[in-house]
C-alpha cells in the first residue's frame, strides 16, 4: 500500500513515516504543499496524510486541488488546529478523516485501516463518459456518440488511463509505466504509435477532439482543437 505523507515538520514526519513502513506500508514524503501536488499528480497513492499548515500551498488547499483533479484517494488530515470550526474547514475541502496533534500512532493506524476499509466498501461506477465518449469498465465496451468502437485490449486500457487522467498532460513515460510496466521499452516509440491508433478510433470522425499533443512534454486529454 502507497502512502503520501505531506508534513513539514521533520521530526514527525520521520516518526510517522518509520512507524508505517514497520507496519508495511511504503511511504513518501514531501515537506510542502507544492512538492505534495507534484507527487500526487505524477504517482498513485492509496492513501494521502497531510497537515494542515504548510508551507507553498497549505493542507486546505491540497484537499481542494486533489478533489478538482478528480483524486478520489482518501485523505486523512493531520493538524494541531483542533477546533470545530477547524474539523469542519478540513472535512468541507474533501479530507475523508481528521486526527489531531498530538496522537497516539495505534490511533493512526486505526484511522489508515478505516479509511482502507471504506474506499474497499465502495461502490465502483464501471462507467465513464467524457464529451459524447463511453467506456464500461465491466464489459470493456467503448462507443462515441452512441456508436460502438472496437478496440484491443491495450488500446482499451490506455484509453481508460487517459479518461481517468483528463485534463493533465502526461508524459510518454507516464503513459507506458502505468499502461504497460515493466514490459516497456525505452527505447521504443510505442506510446506514440498506439496513440495513434487511438486517435483514429475515437476522435478521427468525430468532434471535438480528446488526445492532444504537448509538444516536448506529452498528452493531454481534454474537449477542444489543438
Amino acid at each position: 500500500m502507497n502512502i503520501l505523507l505531506i508534513e513539514d515538520e521533520a521530526h514527525v514526519s520521520a516518526f510517522i513515516k518509520k512507524g508505517l513502513e514497520e507496519a508495511s506500508f511504503h511511504v513518501d514524503v514531501a515537506f510542502d504543499g507544492y512538492i505534495g501536488k507534484v507527487l500526487a499528480l505524477q504517482n498513485s497513492y492509496d492513501l494521502f496524510i497531510l497537515d494542515v499548515i504548510l508551507p507553498q500551498i497549505n493542507g486546505l488547499e491540497l484537499c481542494r486541488i486533489f478533489r478538482a483533479e478528480n483524486l478520489e484517494t482518501p485523505i486523512l488530515m493531520l493538524t494541531a488546529l483542533g477546533s470545530t470550526d477547524d474539523i469542519v474547514a478540513g472535512l468541507s475541502t474533501g479530507a475523508d478523516d481528521y486526527l489531531v496533534k498530538p496522537f497516539k500512532f495505534k490511533e493512526l493506524l486505526a484511522r489508515i485501516d478505516a479509511l482502507m476499509r471504506r474506499k474497499e466498501n465502495r461502490v465502483i461506477n464501471p462507467v465513464f463518459s467524457f464529451a459524447g465518449l463511453e467506456i464500461n469498465d465491466f464489459t470493456k465496451e467503448v462507443k462515441r456518440n452512441g456508436h460502438p468502437i472496437k478496440l484491443t485490449p491495450r488500446e482499451f486500457f490506455l484509453l481508460k488511463y487517459f479518461i481517468e487522467n483528463r485534463g493533465r498532460v502526461k508524459t510518454r513515460t507516464q503513459i507506458a509505466e502505468s499502461v504497460w510496466g515493466n514490459s516497456y521499452d525505452t527505447g521504443s516509440n510505442v506510446v506514440d504509435v498506439y496513440v495513434n491508433y487511438l486517435r483514429n478510433k475515437i476522435d478521427k470522425d468525430f468532434s471535438p477532439r480528446l488526445i492532444h499533443t504537448v509538444t516536448g512534454m506529452g498528452y493531454i486529454f481534454k474537449e477542444g482543437e489543438e
